[in-house]
């Protein structure tokens, strides 16, 4: 059994250090992304339930990420870092949320901070919803549309009615 020299190390080292420059290493590295609002506890501050108004809101802030479906005095900032998991799935590693409820002269009146930690989990329904067309077997889904379309002028095609398209028949452009 042969052993392998320190020269032999050498080279092979030297033959692998420009390939860590490849970003060969980077994949393993967890990518973070922060998305949606972003909310800075100073600029907060600024804002004064009973007197900033939705301009005051909107200058401080920007615009909401969403408002409430049925009411348009609910405006809602959502905020939310993630990161890579094994297998390049995405994560959530931490999400806020900000409602702002204005009265209908557009004066703010509350402001609700939710985390993560208010979050709820919604369960999947049982069951299957029924679609139409899904009671044909896989071979009937295969082979249904076999002889349905056929060339003009063969039985079943443009010209079945016994002219052709070049005689000024049915379906014929000719004049």
């Amino acid at each position: 059994m042969k052993f392998l020299r320190p020269t032999h190390l050498l080279c092979a080292a030297l033959l692998l250090l420009p390939l860590s420059g490849c970003g060969v290493t980077h994949i393993f590295a967890p990518q973070t992304v922060r998305r949606g609002s972003l909310m800075d506890a100073d600029a907060l501050k600024q804002l004064v339930p009973g007197t900033s108004s939705r301009a005051d809101v909107t200058s401080v802030l920007g615009s909401p990420t969403a408002k409430a479906t049925f009411d348009d005095n609910t405006w809602i900032y959502y905020s939310a870092v993630t990161s890579t998991r094994i297998g390049r799935t995405p994560g959530i590693d931490s999400q806020d949320i900000l409602e702002l409820k204005f009265d209908q002269g557009g004066v703010l009146r509350s402001i609700t901070k939710l985390d993560r930690g208010d979050s709820k989990e919604v369960a999947m329904a049982p069951g299957a919803t029924p679609s139409p067309g899904s009671e044909a077997s896989f071979m009937q889904q295969l082979l249904g549309n076999v002889g349905r379309f056929t060339p003009a002028g063969l039985p079943g095609g443009l010209g079945s009615s016994g002219s052709s398209p070049s005689q000024g028949g049915p379906g014929s452009l000719a004049k």
